[in-house]
């Protein structure tokens, strides 16, 4: 699962997207600390309703503080997530999405937006005397993302130690091997954690219900039929009235 945090202090800081893997790591970190902070960030993120589902999940989950930060369009590039006008590439199913999108980085990754998001975190996290800061990437979703994988994580971590002139501060990643499967087996353990999981929001498009065709509704629904499992977010939204 990841590093495991060494502080004596149980206290960390999650960022939470309100997304699926940033729910599980939120109700992880509640298992594993005392004392359990969240952070949202807004970028002018096609799928700006994630930010509701942050709210909710964080909510749900009974956090020590959760804020959401508005970074607007700072965040720039080709990416259909930040970039309105580009088209955001969907697919038929699973094996079809794995073949198109083979080993170039994905369409939809943000240039430089989890070494920004992380640096933010770290400031506000040391804000609150925090030294222990959790993000859901996951480096198995085969979504190539060269900012989810461990060396970068590795990386970032010693640059913010470096920055402080400090040696304790820790990312912890407790997703980073864990194929999409592994970590609904993981937040059906968390208590609670299925629950949120309703709330939660990952995709692309931004809709609800989730359209079921971009990079992130197909890796979702793949990691629950391989788990046999049942996607309370797609249940819920059989039962509302859209």
């Amino acid at each position: 699962m990841g590093k495991q945090a060494t502080m004596s202090k149980r206290k960390v800081m999650v960022v939470l997207s309100g997304g699926q893997d940033s729910t599980t790591c939120l109700f992880w970190a509640k298992q594993v600390f005392d004392e359990v902070h969240a952070v949202t960030f807004n970028y002018n993120q096609r799928h700006s309703l994630e930010l509701e589902a942050a709210k909710k999940v964080a909510e749900t989950a009974g956090v020590a503080s959760h804020e959401i930060i508005d970074v607007g369009p700072l965040l720039r590039g080709r990416s259909p997530l930040t970039n309105h006008d580009a088209e955001l590439e969907t697919y038929d199913n699973y094996e079809q999405m794995d073949e198109i999108i083979g080993n170039r980085v994905e369409l939809t990754f943000v240039p430089m937006r989890n070494a920004f998001f992380l640096t933010l975190a770290a400031n506000i996290a040391l804000s609150k005397d925090c030294f222990n800061l959790v993000t859901g990437v996951c480096q198995m979703d085969n979504a190539n993302y060269p900012d989810c994988r461990s060396t970068f994580i590795e990386s970032q971590e010693a640059t913010i130690n470096e920055a402080l002139g400090i040696s304790n501060f820790r990312i912890l990643t407790p997703l980073i091997s864990l194929p999409k499967a592994e970590t609904i087996g993981l937040a059906q353990s968390l208590n609670g954690c299925m629950e949120a999981m309703a709330f939660s929001h990952t995709c692309y498009a931004g809709k609800f219900p989730p359209c079921g065709e971009c990079h992130s509704c197909v890796l979702r629904a793949h990691g629950f039929a391989e788990a046999n499992v049942s996607d309370p977010l797609v249940e819920r939204s059989k039962n509302v009235n859209i």
